[in-house]
């Protein structure tokens, strides 16, 4: 089979992102992004699209079509960039970390990409940033949140793992003629730099795409296992943090009843004894781009080293900040040089071992496509992603084993969604 040719089809074959550019582009009358029974945020297609409507939609779509920055488009914007042949296009890297310490302290990380976001309202650069938040009405979940002040970012700062659709908004700021940022995963970025191919206004108005490396997106379920772990009821949940107040900083749960539980990150993802798993979309499992190559800048944890190996002991909080792009290279040392951020040295090859768990997934991606394939499911049109130097980078053996488990489960049904 090709790429999804339907949006119901994207959803299906478990494409999805839960970005939500369908329903901005497409209007709410027509799409709406809905929390389904699995706990994923997607598009409910209310109304008959015209081809020639849909057509354009489903070519920003990171479900059905994912251009990277080796692919011919591209050329201009990565214009400059080292491409390394697994860590993607680089102007500079560097340890960076807020000059704020508040901003520091409360943000997931070193807060590089909340001071980032402050800083380009500041200085003028961008009338809006675009990013999510956490739900005011339901704690476990996040909504997008368009941002006109460094206060309205800090408020949003700390990390949202599970579903959410940032891109919403992004048709609205362009038809206001707004100029903004936007930070979110990189896939949402994808579809940002997609809608730069055909929107000349996006173009023109988008000034920086920011992004983390990202773990894959949860269902709503792991979050509300935890709290039933700890004791409390989801429903009555009026706090659920994620990471911040430190780093990494625990999970923090606070109920109506007055009752608060936290658990740290080691308690929350290598913990034997959980009831709860890290149980992400399939879109994350077969996704070729979990490290943001596609973003102006990629700010990833910069992890304590010990023994070779990241540990996730409580300290100053510290980002790793990937400039992408001659642009973000700059807006990077502009920050540096009003104090927005401050920095130490990094090298691309100390990624490795500080994030080496990534390798994995980028180089069984050609792989887990070719499997899936084979079982006659449709894939995303994805190019520019080295497809031949990741798999030779990958081996024989580690290929195989992706390819066979990607075809076996796509022939149990096991990427499917029922969809809304």
């Amino acid at each position: 089979m090709s790429r999804p040719a339907t949006l119901q089809a994207v959803v299906k074959h478990g494409l999805c992102t839960g970005c939500g550019l369908c329903e901005s582009l497409l209007g709410r009358a027509r799409v709406e992004m809905r929390l389904t029974d699995e706990g994923y945020l997607r598009p409910s297609v209310k109304a008959a699209i015209p081809p020639e409507e849909l057509a354009p939609v489903l070519a920003t779509c990171p479900g059905a079509t994912l251009t990277g920055p080796g692919a011919p488009s591209e050329t201009a914007t990565f214009a400059g960039a080292a491409l390394h042949p697994v860590w993607g296009p680089v102007t500079s890297i560097q340890r960076v970390w807020a000059g704020d310490p508040a901003v520091r302290h409360r943000a997931a990380a070193g807060g590089a990409l909340t001071a980032l976001g402050c800083f380009l309202l500041t200085s003028g650069r961008a009338e809006a940033v675009l990013h999510v938040k956490a739900s005011a009405s339901q704690p476990m979940l996040s909504e997008a949140q368009v941002s006109t002040t460094p206060a309205e970012v800090i408020a949003g700062a700390q990390s949202r793992y599970g579903p959410a659709a940032p891109l919403v908004h992004v048709k609205r700021l362009l038809d206001e003629g707004r100029r903004f940022a936007v930070v979110a995963k990189p896939c949402d970025v994808a579809a940002v730099r997609a809608l730069m191919r055909q929107d000349a206004r996006a173009r023109r108005q988008i000034v920086a795409c920011l992004t983390i490396f990202c773990g894959g997106v949860p269902y709503l379920a792991t979050a509300e296992d935890i709290a039933r772990f700890k004791g409390l009821d989801p429903a009555q949940l009026t706090l659920f943090r994620w990471r911040g107040e430190g780093w990494p900083g625990p999970i923090r749960m606070e109920s109506r009843d007055g009752r608060s539980a936290e658990m740290t990150y080691d308690e929350a993802w290598y913990n034997p004894a959980a009831t709860w798993s890290y149980a992400m979309q399939f879109r994350c499992k077969i996704c070729p781009d979990a490290i943001g190559e596609l973003a102006d800048v990629a700010c990833p944890d910069g992890w304590i080293m010990e023994d070779g190996k990241p540990i996730h002991r409580e300290a100053p909080g510290i980002n790793i900040a990937i400039a992408r792009t001659v642009a973000g290279r700059d807006l990077v040392e502009a920050a540096l040089a009003a104090g927005a951020l401050q920095a130490a040295p990094f090298t691309v090859e100390e990624l490795f071992a500080m994030h080496g768990d990534h390798l994995d997934r980028k180089l069984g991606s050609p792989a887990r496509l070719a499997g899936l394939r084979l079982a006659g499911e449709p894939v995303p049109r994805i190019t520019g992603f080295r497809r031949w130097t990741t798999l030779r980078r990958a081996g024989l053996r580690a290929s195989w084993r992706a390819f066979v488990g990607a075809f076996r489960r796509a022939r149990a049904g096991a990427n499917r969604e029922v969809g809304t």
